[in-house]
């Protein structure tokens, strides 16, 4: 198909929505056995490539992020004929949308796979959704399910996102460093001191207790110039909002929606705030976006988005002090990682092992795959929860979501918190945010079960 142009635009879209009904209208796939059986030689690879250490990995069990490892095409160019994501990616590649980044993984575990059992995978096309202008260029996104099953037993799903889209049509790379700084002094250090820490802090008079901000050196109510402050739920209602669509600002993508927020606590604070379809007195939460190691930005989201929040444990009741907030874990993004570990999830999508052909297709460079990212995510809150709950806890389900990609030469950091933890029914959720240079790498929720037998 050409380029569109006057209503050439809308008949491609409409074949390309017609032809993607047809699919879906096919339901679920037959299942299609895993080209091995689990074995130990396959997750040792994906262990030294992600670096995991858990030993259950090396004593017959098999990872929870390598779940759809097992079921992966690998190298082999033939797909079944009714594979609803390849040929969904088929149709868009002829209409020119030919580019490709996985964005969501929602990933749900039973157990623990074991050594020697047989894997199989259903999938089904849940929906195809554009044509959506992105960051990296106008394209489709694509969901589907897929359930595996070792005989008839479910021991998995998946619901998967990714994005087809046309190379060399996105907004140009915003470098979030040339991010206007606030002047730092005195009377507002404690506050950029929280954003690092995953605070929301408002200004309290040690006098008379009034709550202000943004702060200043003298209370308005008494005139007091002792001034404390106290860790604001980090929530909200939306009192006014205005779209900023120019002049450009350093280091911001617009348009750029700017929020008057009215906290919990009775102060009413400013900040960019994500999302759309917005309405007055709608609620919100902060989310944090860390510029670098010495600035982070408080900003904005409605409550209920699909994204986790990653906020300051501090702040929930429900949250165990002691398990409160893991240690920040960075790692150097390097060739070596990128390849290694996209081979031992055996993903062999070119984008993550050919730098000329990312670069044709779009990126800058080749990037980690969605498969791995899934895996470090795991390894950073496994890590934390065989010396904070203990080795037997299991991974239920994670959550995950992509935005900048990780590429040589970068370094993902890694910071989360405990967002839940029910004591009764034994689960932690942990919210996990993963930052490279130029923005959010990864914003994931991993669920834990503990207390479980050998069995679950």
């Amino acid at each position: 198909m050409t380029e569109p142009h006057d209503g050439e635009g809308s008949r491609d879209h409409a074949l390309i929505m017609a032809r993607c009904e047809e699919m879906k209208a096919r339901g679920e796939t037959y299942p299609r056995l895993a080209r091995d059986p689990v074995n130990q030689p396959m997750i040792n690879n994906w262990l030294e490539a992600i670096g995991e250490t858990d030993p259950r990995f090396t004593e017959g069990e098999a990872p929870p992020a390598m779940a759809q490892v097992w079921t992966m095409y690998g190298l082999d160019p033939r797909r079944p004929a009714r594979d609803p994501l390849h040929g969904t990616m088929a149709v868009l590649d002829e209409a020119g949308y030919t580019s490709v980044l996985g964005t969501n993984s929602d990933q749900t575990y039973g157990r623990h796979l074991r050594l020697g059992e047989q894997v199989s995978v259903t999938t089904r096309l849940e929906s195809v959704v554009g044509p959506k202008q992105t960051g990296v260029g106008e394209g489709y996104f694509v969901t589907t399910r897929s359930t595996w099953r070792v005989g008839e037993e479910e021991v998995g799903s998946m619901s998967f996102r990714v994005l087809k889209f046309r190379p060399g049509t996105g907004r140009p790379v915003v470098d979030r460093s040339r991010t206007v700084r606030p002047v730092l002094n005195r009377d507002n250090a404690f506050f950029f001191e929280g954003t690092r820490l995953g605070e929301l802090r408002i200004q309290r008079c040690n006098a008379c207790g009034t709550l202000r901000h943004p702060p200043g050196p003298v209370c308005p109510c008494c005139h007091g110039t002792d001034q404390g402050h106290v860790v604001a739920s980090g929530r909200g209602t939306l009192h006014s909002w205005v779209v900023h669509h120019a002049p450009q600002l350093p280091g911001k993508q617009l348009p750029l929606t700017i929020a008057l927020v009215e906290l919990e606590e009775g102060v009413r604070m400013v900040g960019a705030l994500e999302g759309d379809a917005l309405e007055i007195g709608a609620p919100v939460e902060v989310v944090y976006e860390e510029i670098d190691d010495a600035l982070t930005l408080a900003a904005w989201r409605p409550i209920g988005s699909a994204e986790p929040a990653v906020r300051s444990a501090e702040t929930s009741a429900d949250v165990e002090p002691a398990l409160g907030v893991l240690p920040a874990w960075e790692l150097p993004i390097t060739p070596t990682l990128v390849v290694s570990t996209a081979l031992a999830t055996r993903d062999f999508q070119d984008v993550h092992h050919d730098r000329d052909l990312a670069v044709a297709r779009g990126s800058r460079d080749i990037f980690l795959n969605i498969l791995t990212t899934t895996g470090l995510v795991q390894r950073y809150v496994g890590e934390w929860a065989r010396e904070a709950i203990g080795p037997g806890f299991v991974v239920r389900s994670c959550e995950l979501r992509l935005g900048a990609p990780a590429h040589p030469g970068d370094t993902l950091r890694f910071v989360g918190t405990v967002a839940d933890s029910a004591e009764e029914a034994e689960v932690v959720t942990v919210d996990v945010l993963g930052m490279v240079s130029v923005g959010e790498h990864v914003r994931a929720r991993v669920m834990l079960a503990t207390g479980v037998g050998e069995d679950s």
